[in-house]
């Protein structure tokens, strides 16, 4: 596991009731996230880590209560009540489909607000959520692990459960090319 991810994060995940496939899913996004705010470290661009090793950790804590769309706000309802910071509770509610406006909330049957992403950590977070996905469901052949990156349009593009719909897919193709401008910036 990366040292910078907390063991007794890991173990009040447990403590929650969290799956070992969910929690294995979580610690696999933490270590991505925290692999891609590396990069865009090296690019120029400083992120904080522990928010993005702890909002990446507890992103899916909704998912020890029910695994539909509203397990984004379960989530972090329960954890404000373990007392996590704010800002992970706000990629835990924030982190369904990448972030929706408020109209697309209404759509899901969830509370009418905003919940894009604002800050990078978010996106950074969201952006390795997606990537965890593909290289782990063995449903997208790949060459190695970068492949999922440099071809992550096309993937979305080709593959609707990871593109969801244009709206979703255009802000997860957003964030691609913002993360990896950063990556490359000199």
């Amino acid at each position: 596991m990366h040292p910078e991810i907390d063991p007794a994060d890991v173990e009040l995940l447990r403590a929650q009731g969290m799956n070992e496939e969910d929690l294995a899913h979580s610690v696999a996004v933490a270590e991505k996230a925290l692999e891609i705010a590396a990069r865009v470290a090296s690019g120029g661009t400083a992120l904080d880590r522990v928010l993005v090793a702890r909002g990446a950790l507890f992103h899916d804590l909704g998912k020890t209560i029910t695994h539909a769309i509203e397990h984004g706000r379960l989530g972090a309802e329960l954890g404000a009540r373990l007392g996590l910071p704010p800002e992970v509770l706000a990629v835990m509610e924030k982190h369904i489909r990448g972030g929706l406006t408020p109209e697309e909330a209404r759509e899901f049957g969830l509370p009418v607000k905003d919940y894009t992403l604002h800050g990078l950590e978010e996106r950074v977070i969201i952006y390795a959520d997606r990537l965890v996905d593909i290289l782990t469901e063995d449903l997208v052949p790949l060459r190695d692990p970068l492949d999922a990156e440099e071809r992550f349009e096309d993937i979305l593009e080709a593959y609707p459960k990871y593109g969801k719909n244009e709206a979703t897919m255009a802000r997860y193709k957003g964030y691609h090319r913002e993360i990896q401008g950063l990556m490359r910036a000199d």
